[in-house]
């Protein structure tokens, strides 16, 4: 995952100047997302994001991040519809915060709170929740918004150490897998990591025992339990090309 904030394309931080009388306009369409085949995830987010998605782990420079696999081809999110509703009960919390972010340059130490300015329900007329009262003080919505943001950070923290775990223990192996959708069309998915079963029943007892104690064993087996969802990814592939049946 090469751009780590995805939908987001201009990001600026809040602050009671600029925004003053901005306010946001709350929709149940999620078109921004619709460019993405996987949505970070939380470790916390596994047990209810593991009924509808394939989770998987990706690498980048900061580590390893777990990823909710949405789509089988790149730039294409299966998962939201022509609508712009979203198919599933779960919505990955990085998708539902937006168009806020936090951003940081010091490693996470300090945290700014930012908006995605280009989010088509910004207003600045007074529709929708204000960002800031007359009197320049955060509005209720805001403080929610830093609340939710504080939480999904602090579960970010957490998911870092489990994924460090998994590292540490070389539990993870690239993932590769073919597939053919049900509208005849053949296609891969690779660039992934998966828990090596194998691997995993070799970890001595007092690491499952750690693992365990810290729910974190729970975590490996949802990840590994999810990848079945794969399947639903690559039926929802070929519904939305019906034409391609049409013509094989």
């Amino acid at each position: 995952m090469s751009n780590a904030l995805l939908f987001y394309k201009n990001v600026t931080p809040v602050n009671k100047q600029r925004h003053a009388g901005w306010s946001i306009v709350g929709s149940d369409r999620f078109d921004f997302a619709k460019g993405i085949h996987s949505a970070p995830l939380t470790a916390v987010e596994f047990p209810n994001a593991s009924r509808d998605f394939a989770i998987v782990f990706a690498k980048n420079n900061e580590g390893v991040l777990p990823l909710a696999v949405t789509g089988v081809r790149a730039g294409e999110n299966l998962f939201v519809g022509s609508d712009g509703k979203w198919k599933t009960d779960y919505i990955p919390a990085f998708v539902r915060r937006y168009p806020f972010v936090f951003s940081t340059s010091d490693e996470g130490k300090t945290l700014t709170l930012c908006l995605d300015e280009s989010f088509e329900g910004c207003r600045q007329n007074g529709e929708g929740e204000r960002l800031f009262n007359e009197g320049g003080e955060n509005s209720p919505y805001l403080n929610k918004v830093v609340e939710f943001l504080q939480e999904y950070q602090n579960h970010f923290r957490r998911t870092q150490i489990f994924c460090k775990k998994l590292e540490d223990l070389e539990l993870l192996e690239p993932m590769g897998a073919q597939f053919k959708t049900p509208d005849g069309r053949e296609g891969s998915l690779s660039g992934f990591f998966v828990v090596n079963r194998d691997k995993l029943k070799k970890v001595s007892a007092e690491k499952l025992a750690e693992l365990a104690q810290t729910d974190e064993l729970e975590m490996i087996y949802l990840h590994l339990s999810s990848l079945g969802n794969l399947r639903k990814a690559i039926s929802l592939a070929g519904e939305a090309h019906p034409a391609a049946a049409a013509n094989a």
